[in-house]
């Protein structure tokens, strides 16, 4: 390591004097006894204690598999009890008893070698971003996101656009295009869901430490901590910078909980997505504005500013304001120059998912800001309305975001089509396939998602580079070399591992519930053998999460049947104040406690990135039923794929451009009616008839040496031409050829190519 001490350094020499090493042997941190004798000792076991802690606080570990083991194996009780966190693990030892762990199972070469491998991928300018990035080299991608799902040991995420977001950062890391995340640090989290007796949500608060997790504090040139600030007119809103490491790239995150700021204001970064309006507006105020100048604060100059979600569309308007001060530049000016720096990616199909504000809102909290723009109320406020002279349209972000970005898309092509008539107001005159909204389909992060058995068997299979080169079409060919019984072997180790994982969650569900006759019956739930469904999804209206339970006497057929047995796993969290997602949660743990499926349909509390790792990993079927044409993308089906599961799914998001009649299966033909009831009655006797005659059958159907054969070269069909395609490392490189590498050119705003870029998109 370098000589001038790093913070994690001065964290390390800390931690060992509370350990109570003598202070002769404190420059053993950097390694530099290397003979015989008990100081030699002391210095390895030193040296093994720093590289360790340099492996935990970088989330490049995340999607080492073989990195996660050294430190499961360090002690697997409690990896598991603390979610998996080798930052809170390793604080728990000492040295001398992390010494002794290491000699015990000899992991001291294991250790030293995935140290050299970080330090390798670190310093490596051997990357696809090294030849096509070079532009975002000094000027790098600021990546604004309201959440990132990175790992569920960092809960500051809800869903599936947060982690999206962390696959976005990681895929970006591990092709080597310069990016840096910019979010907020929420100390409680979303929240931990428990189900009563009666099977209704209830809410409990997280507390996240800092000092448990893989933070620095960001610090100035004098050494003191930054603080940004914020002006309203109710008072300035101030905020520390958090510095996280994932793999090559850097993540901020502001945490408003700092000396000075009105306790209200403390709160604005407590809980993800809660609280009214006036604390959204703030939120999303210093996610935008407090991000600019965190970046500024830490001498950062992106290049290219992505806005992920309408939360964050302010900040066209702080780059604005720098430029009109900095240049002497009029609004219109600035405002074009920025546009063509900003992309902005829209993920909401429905209306009422975009977030909107009274304009008494607006300017309590962006006054000042409108006035460093020279702008009047009206002219602020018509920036973020469809028709700017309405008075009575309320402010909406998505507009805003619009209005100011030169690059916007869907994450769908299909939801690119729904997105252009939802905003095609705002260009009245065109056609709806002239609104300039293109699409990159969303995609997810391959390493972190396979199972290390899949990982494995793509090992022996894809080639030793097949990860490296996972956005590309030809490494997944391979699959075809697998044999098939060896496919199907590591699937049926995957299943069995979450069958364990369910068991034991149902347990400790029935025990925290004090119902101790269902303690038992939860560790007997489920079988290997029978055909295991999986559908885990956040329980909004749209998504149907019910729509199985329409016909229960065809349920209990397909879940009882003697021979051909079915069992179904549910997942998912409703929002705290959405009270339909919650009668939905209840109504499907209700079933769960009917005879008839007791032990064959189950609800697992607590949706995380954890449990949906298990789901992905093992079902034999992933279900998703969303109401046409209201899924933006899905992603957590192409996670399925990659570990060898089967997508039974609505004509929606990604499985519209997806699904090709032999890679999975289809609920209906891709048709909406406009009638919600008459369409719901539609996709539930579709998908049971699917169910009924092609998923169940083929399933079952079984050669002479128990191979369903049919069903394996499905799966491997899927992996072959779904792998790539939904891949985030492809999409981080559309977004890259497509628009990070023109807006860093600095393109003009021209809203009238838009037509031409939807064609090229």
């Amino acid at each position: 390591m370098e000589c001038n001490m790093s913070t994690l350094e001065r964290d390390i020499l800390i931690r060992i004097q509370e350990h109570g090493i003598p202070n002769r042997l404190l420059a053993h941190v950097n390694g530099a006894v290397k003979g015989p004798g008990e100081d030699g000792k002391i210095g390895a076991e030193v040296s093994t204690y720093n590289r360790l802690w340099t492996l935990a606080r970088n989330l490049w570990w995340t999607w080492q598999p073989e990195v996660a083991r050294l430190f499961r194996e360090l002690d697997p009780i409690r990896w598991r009890q603390l979610a998996h966190n080798p930052v809170a693990l390793l604080s728990e030892f000492s040295l001398e008893r992390l010494d002794q762990r290491v000699n015990e199972l000899v992991l001291r070469s294991q250790i030293n070698y995935a140290f050299r491998r970080l330090k390798e991928y670190l310093g490596s300018d051997a990357t696809w971003g090294a030849i096509h990035a070079s532009v975002l080299r000094v000027r790098p991608v600021a990546y604004f996101s309201a959440e990132f799902g990175l790992h569920e040991s960092l809960p500051i995420y809800s869903g599936g656009l947060g982690v999206l977001a962390g696959d976005h950062v990681k895929s970006a890391s591990d092709l080597g295009v310069p990016l840096v995340g910019v979010g907020l640090f929420y100390s409680k989290g979303y929240f931990l869901q428990r189900l009563n007796k009666e099977g209704w949500q209830h809410e409990e608060s997280l507390a996240v430490d800092a000092a448990q997790l893989p933070l620095e504090p960001a610090f100035g040139p004098n050494g003191e901590p930054l603080v940004i600030k914020i002006e309203t007119r109710q008072g300035s809103i101030a905020a520390r910078i958090w510095e996280l490491h994932v793999g090559r790239c850097r993540l901020l995150l502001l945490d408003s909980n700092v000396e000075g700021n009105q306790p209200e204001d403390r709160k604005l970064t407590a809980h993800l997505y809660d609280g009214d309006n006036r604390m959204r507006i703030r939120q999303e105020l210093l996610l935008a504005v407090g991000g600019v100048r965190a970046l500024r604060a830490l001498s950062i100059d992106p290049g290219v500013f992505h806005l992920n979600e309408g939360h964050s569309a302010f900040v066209p308007l702080e780059i604005i304001r720098e430029r009109m001060n900095r240049e002497g530049l009029s609004f219109a000016s600035a405002r074009s120059q920025v546009a063509g720096q900003t992309v902005f990616t829209t993920h909401t199909p429905v209306l009422a998912g975009h977030d909107r504000f009274s304009p008494e809102l607006v300017e309590e909290n962006l006054g000042p800001l409108r006035d460093a723009l020279g702008l009047s109320r009206e002219q602020l406020l018509g920036l973020g309305k469809v028709r700017s002279e309405d008075q009575s349209e309320l402010f909406c972000m998505t507009v805003l975001a619009l209005k100011l970005s030169r690059w916007a898309n869907a994450v769908s092509a299909l939801h690119g089509r729904v997105s252009r008539d939802m905003w095609s107001g705002l260009w009245p005159g065109r056609a709806a396939e002239e609104v300039p909204i293109g699409h990159i389909t969303n995609g997810v992060h391959a390493p972190s998602w396979i199972a290390p058995a899949m990982h494995e068997l793509y090992d022996r299979n894809l080639g030793p580079d097949w990860e490296r080169r996972s956005g590309e079409p030809e490494v997944w060919a391979g699959i075809s070399r697998v044999v098939d019984g060896e496919l199907w072997e590591t699937h049926q180790v995957l299943k069995g591992r979450l069958i364990d994982f369910v068991r034991r969650r149902l347990a400790r569900q029935s025990e925290r519930r004090g119902d101790r006759s269902a303690v038992e019956a939860a560790r007997q739930a489920l079988s290997p053998e029978a055909l295991t469904i999986g559908f885990a999804r956040r329980s909004a209206t749209y998504k149907r999460s019910t729509l199985l339970l329409r016909m229960l006497d065809r349920l209990d057929g397909l879940v009882n049947d003697p021979v051909r047995p079915v069992q179904i796993i549910f997942a998912g969290k409703a929002h705290p104040r959405d009270e339909q997602g919650k009668t939905l949660l209840r109504e499907i743990v209700q079933l769960t406690m009917d005879p008839r499926f007791a032990g064959r349909v189950v609800f697992i509390e607590d949706y995380d990135i954890d449990v949906g790792r298990h789901l992905v990993q093992g079902v034999d079927v992933w279900l998703n039923t969303p109401r046409r044409p209201f899924e933006a993308s899905g992603t957590s089906g192409m996670k399925v794929v990659l570990n060898g599961g089967l997508n039974l799914s609505v004509i929606d998001g990604w499985w519209a451009e997806a699904y090709d009649g032999s890679n999975g299966f289809a609920i209906g033909r891709g048709e909406a009616h406009r009638d919600p009831e008459v369409q719901d009655a539609r996709d539930a006797e579709d998908l049971y008839r699917t169910l009924g005659q092609e998923v169940i059958p083929l399933y079952y159907e079984r050669d002479i040496d128990g191979l369903p054969r049919a069903w394996i070269a499905r799966m491997k069909w899927a992996i072959r031409t779904l792998g790539w395609r939904f891949n985030s490392d492809r999409m981080v490189m559309d977004y890259l050829g497509q628009c990070y590498q023109p807006a860093a050119g600095g393109l003009s705003c021209d809203m009238n190519r838009g037509a031409s870029l939807v064609s090229r998109w």
